[in-house]
């Protein structure tokens, strides 16, 4: 399976590695080849170097044969954009983005956009911490 992971920040970098580490076939796209440094000395995934909304960045990093994609900039209009095009103009079925804003992950899921919201996810387990008095313990990061 090939996916394109775009925004290689923190959240993108684990995500692509951890995908990678699944077997799948990964590729990066950030518009800072700093970006790469967080992947690793051993990443065997590609990098393209670029804006995700750039559709030559998207071409030279094979969306056209892709089965995925995951997209976790630091914009969530941005991501939104991007999993739009992925969708609409790519074809595109399943199309992960982040976005930070609960309203706005909330309005454009119920458009068919597939939306994870870590800031829902903090809030959730806060409130449950508080009510309970318990909070599970953190995963590795």
């Amino acid at each position: 399976m090939k996916v394109l992971v775009i925004g290689c920040g923190r959240t993108g970098a684990a995500v692509a590695k951890g995908l990678e580490a699944d077997g799948w076939d990964v590729t990066a796209v950030d518009e800072s080849e700093d970006a790469l440094l967080r992947l690793g000395a051993g990443w065997r995934g590609g990098f393209v170097l670029g804006h995700g909304l750039d559709s030559s960045v998207l071409a030279r990093a094979g969306v056209s044969a892709v089965d995925a994609a995951v997209v976790a900039t630091d914009g969530d209009n941005t991501n939104v954009v991007i999993g739009q095009v992925l969708q609409k103009r790519h074809g595109l079925d399943r199309v992960v983005v982040r976005v930070l804003d609960p309203a706005r992950a909330r309005f454009y899921a119920e458009r068919g956009l597939q939306t994870v919201c870590p800031t829902q996810t903090a809030i959730s387990e806060m409130l449950e911490a508080v009510r309970t008095g318990q909070l599970e313990p953190a995963g590795p990061s």
